[in-house]
């Protein structure tokens, strides 16, 4: 099974796509090798349109689990301790959220695509913020899906 996408796959995959909104996810997603989270809390502010670059904040969470009468070292399946032997009913967590910033050159052809994107009105408003992408997750992961390897139905 492969775990990679071809260039013309993605090539397909953008040719495929009905709306600006979709192609410009799907070519986001393979010129930039971002995460879908990191695409999707893209806003306007993010975008340089004179130096034609991105920032892109790394949103990622890490949890530490422990053991609350020895702290040791927990894995999210243990129901027992592996140190001290006691039953884990409530592993102590400490969760860690490292905010990382990092900044991404555009193509020409993407940054037209982004220009054109928010000039038609395309970003979404929310929290203050106007959000290129107003989807989530799934809906991100249905728009970009192999569509072009479908075949029609027969009848």
């Amino acid at each position: 099974m492969k775990a990679y996408v071809e260039t013309e796959e993605v090539t397909l995959m953008e040719q495929s796509a009905e709306y600006l909104r979709d192609k410009l996810l799907i070519r986001l997603l393979f010129h930039l090798g971002c995460r879908i989270s990191e695409a999707l809390g893209i806003s306007v502010g993010d975008i340089d349109f004179n130096q034609g670059t991105v920032t892109i904040e790394h949103l990622k969470t890490r949890i530490k689990l422990s053991c609350a009468h020895c702290n040791a070292r927990l894995s999210k399946s243990h129901r027992f301790c592996p140190k001290c032997g006691e039953k884990v009913d409530e592993p102590a967590a400490d969760e860690r959220e490292r905010r990382r910033l990092r900044t991404l050159p555009l193509d020409n052809d993407t940054l037209g695509m982004l220009k054109e994107y928010v000039s038609r009105g395309g970003p979404v408003l929310r929290d203050g913020k106007r959000f290129i992408f107003g989807i989530n997750r799934h809906r991100a992961w249905w728009c970009c899906q192999l569509r072009h390897l479908r075949k029609p139905c027969k009848r």
